[in-house]
């Protein structure tokens, strides 16, 4: 979901997760109606490889902009980049969500007070998500058995 940004989205870069490999850090997302877990490379050729899980999360996208088309991103004339981790402080599509929920009969705009959005800038695709955190849930380094058992591994600390 591409959402229209006003002047109060602010950009900032967490600089306490790994960044994505350059190139083809090829993510894997594995997500239900209750859990969200991202897996990317760290390092080139599936070396390295990190696992982030998003508690209580609310959405995700998973899709363009990729880095050639990157000036189309609604957040991109506001700093996010290519290649970076960023959370997105006052964020236009958290509180287009809670709009959406307005109609509820139970509604409380307080209740997304506590989500954060999170965006995450790969070469060939971008993730975001809306949850209320962001977890270093695991890194992996063993060359090909760290790819081939990703999934194994998301699932797992799903558990």
């Amino acid at each position: 979901m591409m959402y229209a940004v006003d002047g109060k989205d602010e950009i900032v870069e967490i600089e306490d997760l790994p960044l994505p490999a350059s190139g083809a850090p090829m993510p894997l997302i594995l997500a239900d109606d209750q859990h969200l877990m991202l897996g990317y490379e760290i390092a080139p050729g599936g070396e390295e490889l990190a696992v982030l899980r998003f508690p209580h999360s609310l959405a995700h996208f998973f899709g363009p902009p990729n880095e050639e088309s990157w000036r189309g991103h609604p957040l991109a004339q506001r700093g996010l980049t290519p290649g970076g981790v960023y959370e997105v402080r006052h964020s236009s599509w958290c509180r287009a969500l809670e709009r959406l929920n307005r109609v509820h009969p139970r509604h409380d705009p307080r209740r997304y007070d506590r989500y954060r959005h999170f965006v995450f800038a790969f070469h060939d695709e971008t993730f975001e998500c809306i949850a209320e955190e962001v977890v270093l849930a695991a890194t992996l380094s063993n060359g090909e058995k760290a790819r081939a058992s990703l999934l194994a591994v998301m699932a797992e600390i799903l558990r």
